[in-house]
C-alpha cells in the first residue's frame, strides 16, 4: 500500500495586497567602517498563492529613499548611485515561493538600474491571522544580499590605507504585511 504525503500550505489560496503602513523596505552596507542603512519609503507588493505556492511582485521608487541627510539622499538618486531619472523604480519577483513552512528559502529576481539578477531570498512566514477589523492577515520577513556592482552601482571612494569607503555587498531586508483580498491603505 503506498501513501502519498498531503502538504499543507499555511497561506490560503487568493490574492494578498500588501499593508504599506505596517510593511518597510530596508538596505544596508557597511560604509566607513560602520554600518550605513536606508529606507525605500514608497513600496508596492502583492502575494498571489495558488496551488501550494506564492508568486510575490514588488515594486518601490528610488525617488522615496530615504537616509538620514539630504545631501546623501540626493547622491543616492543620482546616476552614481541609483540614476532616479532613468531607472525610477526598483522591482522584485518571485513566481514559485514554497508555503508550506514558516523557514523560507527561494530564489527571486531583483532588478536595479536596469539590470536583473536572480537574488537567494531567506525569511519567515507568519501563519495568517485575523485582525480586529476581520480582515485576514499574513506577514513575510524577507532578507537577501546583493553585489551592488552587479548592477552598475559602482561608486567608492578610496580610504588613505587604499581600502574602498564602501563595500560592494548590500543586505536588502523586507518586512512585509499583507491583507487577503482587498488593496490596503
Amino acid at each position: 500500500m503506498s501513501t502519498t504525503a498531503i502538504t499543507e500550505t499555511i497561506v490560503p489560496a487568493g490574492t494578498w495586497q500588501l499593508d504599506p503602513v505596517h510593511s518597510t523596505v530596508t538596505f544596508e552596507v557597511s560604509y566607513l567602517g560602520g554600518t550605513f542603512k536606508g529606507e525605500l519609503e514608497d513600496v508596492r507588493a502583492s502575494l498571489v498563492v495558488e496551488d501550494g505556492k506564492g508568486r510575490l511582485e514588488g515594486a518601490a521608487t528610488v525617488e522615496s529613499v530615504d537616509v538620514k541627510d539630504a545631501s546623501l539622499a540626493t547622491h543616492l538618486k543620482s546616476p552614481e548611485f541609483f540614476d532616479a531619472e532613468r531607472y525610477p523604480e526598483l522591482r522584485f519577483v518571485a513566481s514559485s515561493i514554497p508555503l508550506t513552512s514558516e523557514d523560507l528559502a527561494f530564489t527571486g529576481e531583483i532588478t536595479i538600474k536596469g539590470t536583473t539578477r536572480p537574488v537567494e531570498v531567506r525569511g519567515r512566514l507568519s501563519r495568517p491571522l485575523t485582525d480586529p477589523f476581520g480582515r485576514e492577515r499574513v506577514g513575510l520577513a524577507l532578507s537577501a544580499v546583493i553585489d551592488r556592482t552587479d548592477f552598475g552601482i559602482d561608486w567608492n571612494a578610496p580610504l588613505p590605507d587604499g581600502q574602498p569607503a564602501l563595500a560592494n555587498e548590500v543586505t536588502i531586508r523586507a518586512d512585509l504585511y499583507f491583507i487577503k483580498g482587498e488593496a490596503a491603505s
